[in-house]
């Protein structure tokens, strides 16, 4: 099984917050990141984006967006692009750390937008095979309860509570 695809999966559903992207839609490299000949982790790189590179996004699948910029063609994850025109004014501490990464605040308003990212489909679940160093890997990230209040704390989030989705009706299909 691919623990770390699960985990990037579950963290881009609650972290990620930028709109679906348009072909022909620009943006710029908020991060240095690896251009892949697929949208995967372990697809072949096929160059390479630094920071402050101008983008076009071709296409977005899952959590990749497809990209053509001078450096090169590829597919690169969807965290390392900032869709629009950049602003003159980015600092690196504007953009540090995951939390601004994936805010999805633009300027100094408070509207933040979301996106879905799709699961795995029937054929990626029936192939899925254990892998014990991904597993790892994955539980490498995992943090205290302590430690994960006091990253919020230092970001100014707020916990809310919120209610669990009423089961389906008997024989309903979601």
């Amino acid at each position: 099984m691919h623990s770390t695809r699960y985990l990037h999966i579950l963290l881009a559903a609650v972290l990620l917050a930028a709109p679906i992207a348009h072909a022909g839609e620009s943006g710029t490299a908020v991060k240095a990141d690896e251009l892949k000949a697929e949208p995967f982790r372990d697809a072949k790189t096929v160059g390479k984006l630094t920071a402050g590179d101008k983008v076009e996004i071709l296409k977005k699948d899952g959590g990749w967006f497809q990209v053509k910029s001078a450096r090169g063609n590829g597919w690169v994850r969807m965290l390392s692009i900032r869709r629009g025109v950049a602003r003159k004014t980015s600092t690196s501490s504007e953009i540090s750390g995951l939390a601004g990464l994936a805010s999805g605040r633009a300027g100094t308003g408070r509207v933040v937008a979301t996106t879905g990212i799709r699961g795995l489909n029937e054929e990626e679940l029936k192939a899925a095979k254990y892998n014990e160093a991904e597993l790892k890997l994955a539980e490498s990230s995992l943090t205290s309860r302590a430690e994960a209040k006091k990253f919020a704390s230092k970001g100014k989030l707020t916990a809310r509570k919120l209610d669990y989705l009423p089961d389906p009706a008997e024989g309903e299909q979601p």
